[in-house]
């Protein structure tokens, strides 16, 4: 009597056939699973969007969490629309070995089109959050002396012509994937180029007012939550996931699956290689915890591994995170002795973590080379930092982007947007 049930469930998996007739042939099986792998880890990507908001607002002072929180959704809502008029196209149609793809307008995949492994539209998806990460990392560099406009332009000029031109010359199969440069997910790609990006504002920016003495003091600035910056750091580590193992870009077969549970794997080993590396470190340099050191800790070792999360056995995936939280951790006090102001901490985290990750790839893929990982970090690298620095500058010259002293002490919750995030406890 269950049968009525039973059977169409079993024939949608490919187990059974129903009237001597397979229910799916064998390639729309895997178009299936292929397609649902882009979904499941576009969306997974995408809750990332709340991890870097929930982060940012737990570091950041009382007096501009509503600022971060906005640009956090204003940055994912902007990046998405200029991704779909134009970065989509730029990073994938006919890029043939060269650098740039078309500057055809509106990614808009055809459904009757979808003849291929998966669907154009979750691939777009998938491709669409893994950009839009790219703009959250600047955002927390930045954070509580930036003007809310001049950083949404840079953002959607990011997501719109320089995340795309870049990604083209290796996930559009540009001229860095004909070099043999290897970036499974996106250590140089996504977080080295956020991070260039974030430097080159800081240093044109300049440091939140009274974080750095004449004298060469160094003023905490304690952030409103760690509670929240540690809820952040969770959802970014379950996005991972998604991040690592969306990836593999195919579910369709016994050997995808098992690869992408391996991903998984060495993805949760190299971050709980950051973390533990970062909490013995700080007690013995500072004889105490850092909670904050942790949670980049945790970053750093998933941002390590993401260049190449599959072929490292677990022992050296939680190597290449724990060199992730070794970064972290003597790292941020050294941008602080350079009065480079990273309030989140994002510039050791995604570049200087993605550096090394992209590094490693060759110790344990013997097909890539130092040579090609070294090419296209510094390719990268300098495209993004000079285009970055040119945008950086001549709205520093003409709209001006950081805020008045007057409205940076008042805080930017209410100077940029006449409100407060914590209207009982904000001090007046």
């Amino acid at each position: 009597m269950y049968r009525k049930f039973i059977y169409p469930i079993l024939a949608i998996a490919g187990f059974v056939t129903v009237s001597s007739e397979p229910a799916f042939a064998a390639e729309e099986t895997a178009y299936v699973f292929n397609t649902l792998l882009f979904l499941i880890g576009g969306f997974l990507v995408m809750w990332m969007a709340a991890g870097f908001a929930m982060l940012e607002a737990g570091m950041v002072r009382s007096k501009n969490v509503a600022m971060q929180c906005t640009k956090n959704i204003a940055l994912y809502a902007i990046g998405g629309l200029m991704f779909w008029l134009l970065g989509y196209n730029l990073m994938y149609d006919g890029v043939d070995g060269g650098f740039i793809g078309s500057f055809t307008a509106f990614a808009v995949p055809d459904p009757s089109a979808d003849t291929g492994d998966y669907s154009a539209a979750s691939d777009w998806f998938f491709q669409m959050v893994f950009c839009a990460t790219a703009a959250s990392i600047v955002s927390g560099t930045l954070a509580e002396r930036i003007k809310l406009w001049p950083f949404l332009i840079f953002v959607a000029l990011l997501c719109g012509v320089i995340y795309p031109i870049q990604g083209a010359w290796q996930w559009g199969g540009g001229w860095l994937s004909e070099a043999g440069f290897s970036d499974f997910a996106g250590s140089t790609i996504v977080h080295s180029t956020g991070g260039w990006a974030a430097l080159m504002g800081a240093l044109i920016l300049g440091a939140r007012a009274g974080k750095y003495g004449e004298n060469g003091s160094i003023n905490a600035m304690p952030g409103s939550s760690m509670p929240l910056a540690t809820l952040g750091t969770f959802i970014l580590w379950l996005g991972w996931f998604g991040f690592n193992g969306g990836s593999q870009l195919a579910l369709g077969s016994l050997e995808d699956a098992s690869s992408i549970s391996v991903i998984f794997m060495n993805t949760n080993l190299a971050a709980a290689g950051g973390v533990v590396t970062a909490l013995i470190l700080t007690q013995i340099l500072y004889k105490k915890v850092d909670l904050t050191m942790c949670l980049n800790g945790a970053l750093a070792g998933l941002v390590s591994i993401t260049a190449e999360p599959l072929m490292p056995s677990p022992i050296m995936a939680i190597i290449i995170g724990s060199i992730g939280g070794i970064i972290v951790v003597f790292a941020v006090p050294l941008l602080d002795k350079l009065k480079i102001d990273d309030v989140v901490g994002a510039i050791p985290v995604h570049l200087l973590a993605g550096i090394w990750g992209t590094l490693a790839v060759p110790l344990t893929n013997p097909d890539i080379t130092f040579g090609s990982q070294i090419l296209g970090i510094v390719s990268v690298g300098v495209f993004v930092s000079a285009v970055s620095a040119i945008l950086w500058y001549v709205m520093k010259m003409t709209i001006g982007i950081r805020v008045t002293p007057e409205a940076e002490l008042m805080g930017l919750d209410r100077s940029e947007l006449g409100m407060d995030a914590y209207p009982e406890f904000t001090k007046q």
